[in-house]
């Protein structure tokens, strides 16, 4: 990569840091990426509802969210015209370029952030180069600024080679919260790709190391289960009262008691627990948030029937009633060994990279497994692609950050990848 590209697209990755924004939030970030598509040039642009299924969005926040965050990114500078065609947390972009007869190549990048606060020592870089989140409570904590940027440069890099074929470069929302890459894929938008690559930096490889195509996704289903019971003065009338507390003490116990699998990995955890009002009251409400996980989609489908049925018995052995609702879900997925091949083969020639591995599992979950699997099921392949990166604090931390150095090998490796799809 000339040192001109460099510059820009790491000055891109610091101003996107600069301003991070949460799931289905990310107006200003899409309006600063449709500025470097139309610098860039592209045959079509879809922004707003376009390339998204409106009904299979999940986790999109409350109304006075979406407008908060509105009104964030027109003060932050973000342009009229797509903050217009954003409203509502329709955002993200597609931009497709038309290079003749050849086959259908896409790259997914994903653009949201985290509600973290980012660390203010002096040793943070961010800190340190003057780029620290201004969105105080929100981060990148997980590379997403790096990542749009790359897409960025890739989509550069296509439209100066060679490259002969269709190319679309995808900028998901909501990521984090497992909420866009489903709304995508039944978009119906990549139906037509014969080549999918996703891409990721970390995952706790380090810069210099590349894995061709990431294995191992758990399929997660997030939940939100509801007790409601009856109030009563826990003094002098506590028989009177159905404790949503009590029953959700029982769920949570019970919870983690499931009863794990031979066919593999599954998980389980409760984290956010609340309830009740005073000291003095039966709580008549309570509330769970959590999620399952399997290692397969079945094995995900196992651990969730047991869910509901746990939140079930344990409202009813106290009188109360329990639902259970899903926030939001995703499926496994495997990447393709022989498009995994191309990228190897392609990242062991690229400056900067001293390790290729063909193969590496994940250990989490990612809701580019829909993108993935709907790629496949119309005949085409996927493959989800790792560029290791030194970062001082794991991910999903306030001290996490980029060596940008990363940004130079994964252009290099998509690029290099998608132009010799041909």
């Amino acid at each position: 990569m000339d040192q001109q590209r460099r510059e820009r697209l790491t000055a891109l990755r610091r101003e996107l840091h600069r301003y991070p924004e949460p799931a289905w939030c990310e107006y200003w970030t899409t309006s600063r990426i449709v500025d470097e598509l139309e610098r860039i040039g592209v045959d079509e642009l879809l922004v707003g509802p376009e390339p998204l299924a409106a009904d299979a969005r999940m986790a999109v926040p409350e109304e006075a969210t979406l407008t908060e965050w509105h009104g964030r990114a027109r003060e932050a500078g973000a342009r009229e015209d797509v903050l217009a065609r954003c409203e509502g947390g329709f955002t993200g972009a597609l931009a497709t370029v038309e290079r003749g007869a050849g086959p259908t190549v896409a790259l997914r990048v994903d653009i949201d952030a985290l509600p973290i606060s980012e660390s203010d020592g002096e040793t943070h870089a961010p800190t340190e180069t003057g780029f620290r989140s201004a969105n105080e409570g929100y981060m990148h904590a997980c590379g997403h600024d790096a990542h749009a940027a790359i897409g960025v440069g890739v989509l550069e890099a296509v439209v100066e080679s060679e490259f002969a074929g269709t190319f679309k470069c995808l900028f998901q929302p909501a990521e984090e919260v497992i909420g866009g890459g489903r709304a995508v894929a039944e978009a119906g938008v990549l139906d037509d790709v014969d080549h999918l690559l996703a891409v990721h930096v970390g995952l706790d490889h380090p810069t210099g190391e590349v894995v061709a195509g990431v294995n191992g996704f758990l399929a997660v289903r997030q939940f939100a289960a509801h007790f409601r019971g009856e109030s009563a003065h826990a003094g002098g009338h506590p028989a009177a009262g159905r404790d949503a507390v009590q029953a959700l003490a029982t769920a949570v116990q019970n919870l983690h008691a499931i009863r794990r699998h031979e066919d593999g990995a599954t998980r389980v955890n409760a984290g956010v627990v609340s309830g009740g009002t005073a000291t003095n009251i039966v709580p008549e409400q309570a509330t769970i948030e959590g999620e399952v996980r399997g290692e397969t989609t079945e094995l995900m489908e196992y651990m969730s029937e047991r869910t509901d049925s746990v939140v079930e018995h344990a409202a009813g052995m106290h009188g109360c009633e329990g639902t259970v609702e899903t926030i939001a879900e995703a499926p496994s997925a495997e990447s393709d060994a022989d498009l995994a091949d191309v990228v190897y083969a392609v990242a062991e020639g690229v400056d900067g990279v001293d390790s290729v591995r063909h193969s590496a599992p994940l250990g989490g979950s990612e809701d580019a497994t829909f993108l993935m699997d709907r790629v496949q099921d119309h005949g085409g392949r996927a493959s989800y692609v790792g560029i290791g990166t030194d970062h001082p604090g794991g991910h999903h931390t306030p001290t996490f950050d980029v060596d940008e150095r990363s940004l130079d090998i994964g252009v290099d490796v998509l690029a290099g990848a998608i132009e010799r799809l041909w």
